[in-house]
């Protein structure tokens, strides 16, 4: 859906004015005197690199931060914001990326949790029940009051959270990547709903990488660049190309993509019948049949938490799977170690970095030879050899451009596009046989989205066989050869690059079988 920006209310007076606002944490000083308004009835964009000030900029407005300096002028008032229930009781409500809803409850039960108004602890439900049903109409959100949360999808669960905000009152509503979880057909209903928002009234800031999704919702966009305020935009004025320039600094190129036939390549990775079953005894993958080759990104689409995480860890040998058979370049390899996976040539990026892919309280060169600290010439009769860790090191931070003050520094002080750096460049200066690609670009901006897929595109170039996993569809469709879409532990179909129709894959990732 596209938003007939000629319908905007930002006519109207402003809603929301953020003026000369400054927040710094001791020297370092993360917003520089930025300026946002936002009028009644706006959907207004906030766009920025990693580290441009954003989400601090978003706390200061929900409570969370307390800005240095500067003034919030919230429906024509001066206002202090200290915690977010102030945030709530003057009308601004956040939607986060990751939704605070407990599966066990009810929406009624979540909506009201901890609402005096509601008859807390002890909730008048079908008060709270009939509130939602008369929501639900308003906005067209189409939500039972009575279901359990965890028996609704994706989707759904957002426009409980959406519903939440507009019980408390919210007339200002924060979305922080609001689509990164959901299903073409999902994104499109989110539209829906967030135009019917502004056509009552509502104002909408809206947060996002997706620069054609800004471009398809927005009136207004403002672009935020080292804690500074780099532009303003009116959203029928403009395009992603200079979005992305005004974001990075520098313009995009566009990635030249040769997509190839898998037909007469050698098989590199080949799953068979790969069965997995968690600890809870839920049975998370059902027979995962696939194969990857030589020269070829292999996409796989799906809705986080459908078994792609586990699927992707037991390829790396991190857990176990309770039947069937992997093979690397012929050799069978579904007992080998993580160790004897990397010899044989699998590298792995996990699909969290902080968590799995790095040591964040070690430095650069300790988090550089964490795969190779008993392998020559880094090691020898199990002592380091510090000289050639040194140059490796050396050798990663110049090689792959990774910003930082010296090889020592903690890799918790980079920023998440130059931790992502780091974990690609331990992983791909192996030249690979097989890479694992899991969510390699989550919660990147545009420059250093644009400099992993170059990274993978060089080594599908070299000849290396790619498995790309991530919830983002447009990534895997403009990155793959072939694209599986997996549900509930399912590849439900496969297409080659040139068969592949987005709607299709869209309600395959739903589960509906075409």
């Amino acid at each position: 859906m596209t938003l007939d920006q000629n319908s905007s209310r930002v006519d109207n007076k402003p809603l929301l004015q953020m003026k000369d606002i400054m927040v710094c944490y001791g020297s370092f000083v993360a917003n520089d005197h930025l300026d946002l308004e936002v009028h009644e009835g706006e959907i207004h964009a906030l766009l920025g690199e990693n580290g441009a000030g954003k989400t601090t900029l978003m706390k200061a407005l929900v409570g969370l931060v307390k800005p240095t300096s500067g003034q919030i002028i919230f429906g024509g008032k001066e206002v202090e914001i200290e915690s977010p229930i102030k945030a709530q009781e003057i009308g601004i409500g956040m939607v986060y990326q990751h939704f605070m809803l407990i599966p066990t409850l009810t929406v009624a039960q979540n909506v009201c949790i901890g609402l005096r108004s509601a008859g807390y602890p002890f909730p008048d439900l079908k008060k709270v029940s009939n509130k939602i049903r008369e929501l639900s109409k308003t906005y067209n959100l189409h939500v039972d009051p009575e279901a359990k949360v965890s028996r609704l999808s994706v989707g759904v669960q957002q426009r409980v959270e959406i519903i939440k905000a507009l019980y408390r009152g919210a007339k200002l509503l924060i979305l922080d990547e609001p689509t990164s979880v959901l299903t073409p057909q999902e994104t499109e209903g989110l539209f829906e709903v967030i135009h019917n928002l502004s056509e009552q009234g509502n104002s909408i800031i809206f947060i996002s990488h997706k620069l054609n999704e800004v471009m398809s919702i927005s009136h207004h966009i403002t672009i935020l660049r080292q804690g500074k305020l780099a532009a303003l935009r009116d959203t029928q004025e403009t395009d992603a190309r200079e979005l992305a320039r005004l974001m990075v600094g520098r313009d995009i190129g566009h990635l030249d993509v040769n997509y190839s036939s898998t037909t007469n390549s050698s098989k590199v990775a080949k799953v068979e019948n790969l069965h997995y079953t968690d600890k809870r005894g839920v049975q998370v993958l059902h027979g995962i049949d696939l194969n990857i080759c030589e020269g070829e990104i292999h996409g796989i689409a799906g809705v986080d938490g459908n078994g792609q995480e586990e699927f992707a860890r037991i390829l790396a040998g991190l857990i176990p799977s309770k039947a069937g058979k992997i093979w690397l370049d012929g050799k069978e390899i579904t007992h080998a170690s993580p160790a004897q996976r990397i010899r044989a040539g699998l590298a792995y990026i996990p699909g969290d970095r902080q968590q799995t892919g790095l040591v964040m309280d070690l430095s650069i060169k300790e988090n550089s030879m964490l795969e190779l600290n008993t392998q020559l010439p880094y090691s020898k009769w199990g002592f380091l050899n510090f000289h050639e860790i040194s140059k490796l090191t050396q050798t990663l931070i110049q090689s792959y451009d990774i910003r930082c003050q010296n090889p020592n520094q903690t890799v918790e002080t980079l920023s998440g596009g130059n931790q992502q750096k780091l974990v690609l460049a331990r992983e791909l200066f192996r030249n690979p046989r097989f890479i694992i690609a899991m969510q390699p670009t989550r919660g990147l901006d545009v420059g250093a989205t644009e400099y992993v897929h170059s990274m993978l595109l060089q080594q599908k170039k070299r000849g290396c066989a790619i498995l790309l996993i991530s919830t983002e569809l447009d990534e895997v469709l403009s990155l793959s050869d072939r694209v599986s879409v997996m549900y509930e532990g399912r590849i439900m179909d496969t297409f080659n690059h040139d068969q592949v129709d987005k709607e299709t894959v869209g309600l395959l990732m739903a589960g509906k079988k075409i």
